[in-house]
């Protein structure tokens, strides 16, 4: 393996031109040229204060309506934003009324905690703590 050099092929002037052609027709097709830019809406704004002494920074300048549009709807909570849900994850608790009534006297989906005697002087004897009363 050590006695095989490969040496380097010099290719002609076609094939160097069309290899070219080729990359350069792949990189034209994975291009977007981007000429409308906006905030993005995820990401948090950090503002900076003005400077009082500057006389830009005191202009008063017109309000973008549409931008503050944009940061108060992206602020908003997913049920605001959105009619149904956009994730699967958002579908777990998106509903807010519940599947079944809860009705207090229905004793299959209310378990209350019964005090019996012997319940209620067990309980009595753990807020005391059981080890100092065996002593």
């Amino acid at each position: 393996m050590a006695g095989h050099h490969r040496e380097r092929v010099i290719q002609d002037e076609v094939h160097q031109n069309q290899f070219l052609r080729e990359q350069y027709l792949r990189e034209l097709r994975t291009q977007k040229l981007c000429t409308e830019y906006h905030v993005n809406p995820l990401r948090k704004i950090h503002t900076i204060t003005r400077k009082h002494m500057s006389w830009h920074d005191n202009l008063e300048e017109p309000e973008d309506v549409r931008f503050f549009n944009l940061i108060h709807h992206a602020a908003q909570r997913p049920r605001k934003k959105y009619p149904e849900t956009q994730t699967e994850s958002q579908e777990i608790g998106w509903e807010e009324e519940p599947l079944v009534s809860p009705e207090r006297q229905d004793h299959r989906l209310n378990h209350f905690r019964v005090y019996k005697d012997i319940t209620l002087y067990k309980v009595k004897l753990w807020l005391l703590g059981e080890e100092d009363h065996r002593k």
